[in-house]
């Protein structure tokens, strides 16, 4: 090979290896969503699931919605005053956390969290041969394993996101009260004004989307976890970078899909 062809090479090796990974991962979701709409259904495994995902989430992305829209007010608020346009704080909060920054720091949250802890969980129970054990006793580990955590996530994140607009809503408001010296009754109006339906509803579709995403990549790499310590520790990484780089990725697109002119 010529020498300059080796950078293409290279480049090209690495391309293809992550198009392979793609459609492994897409095939890995595909089964993921047939065993949801097939019997049986391990409910209790799903609301075992719900409560980890959902309920055991919800103070880290509490808090960090709240200094989020609280550090936002402060950052508008200093570059509307440039052009004397500090009123928009309270409209642009409200709608800043509802469409971008709720979805999408609620998943990064959740990604680092749960994925970790989804690839960990099932990588561990591969190494243990406890997933041989569940094929031994005639049960399919997609369906026991995998597909309750899909559910869990595509439901639990949603309801996230609408916890965490509305404390990151409320952050803003007590900044701008309290450091900003704006009128809580003006402040709240103004927020109501300016966000609409579609604002909080595409950002509860994004975080459909993000918890389906964060599940599965927890759950496919766990399950492709290789054996020994080190292995469960790779899998964990790239679960959280995975899920991740997949947010945001998504995001994206949705945003696209969703606002584009």
């Amino acid at each position: 090979m010529s020498p300059a062809l080796g950078p293409l090479a290279v480049t090209g090796r690495a391309v293809l290896a992550a198009l392979a990974a793609v459609g492994r991962i897409a095939l890995f979701a595909g089964r993921g969503v047939a065993h949801l709409v097939r019997p049986p259904f391990y409910g209790r495994e799903a609301l075992t699931a719900l409560m980890q995902i959902g309920w055991l989430s919800l103070p880290v992305v509490g808090f960090t919605a709240l200094f989020t829209g609280g550090a936002l007010a402060l950052q508008i608020y200093s570059g509307g005053s440039r052009f004397n346009a500090e009123a928009v704080v309270p409209s642009i909060v409200a709608i800043g956390m509802a469409r971008e920054l709720g979805p999408v720091l609620g998943g990064l949250m959740v990604a680092a969290r749960v994925a970790s802890s989804i690839a960990a969980e099932i990588g561990t129970m591969k190494v243990t041969e406890q997933i041989d054990a569940l094929v031994t006793l005639s049960t399919e580990p997609m369906k026991y394993l995998v597909a309750p955590r899909l559910l869990a996530a595509t439901l639990a994140v949603p309801f996230l996101v609408a916890v965490g607009d509305a404390i990151g809503i409320m952050g803003g408001w007590l900044v701008g009260v309290n450091r900003l010296g704006f009128n809580s009754a003006a402040y709240l109006r103004n927020t109501a004004d300016f966000l609409e339906v579609w604002d909080v509803t595409s950002g509860l579709i994004k975080g459909a989307v993000f918890g389906f995403l964060v599940a599965l990549l927890g759950c496919y790499h766990g399950m492709a976890s290789a054996r020994g310590a080190r292995g469960v520790g790779q899998a964990t990484k790239s679960a959280v970078v995975g899920a991740s780089v997949a947010i945001l990725a998504a995001n994206y697109v949705l945003t696209e899909l969703f606002f584009a002119a």
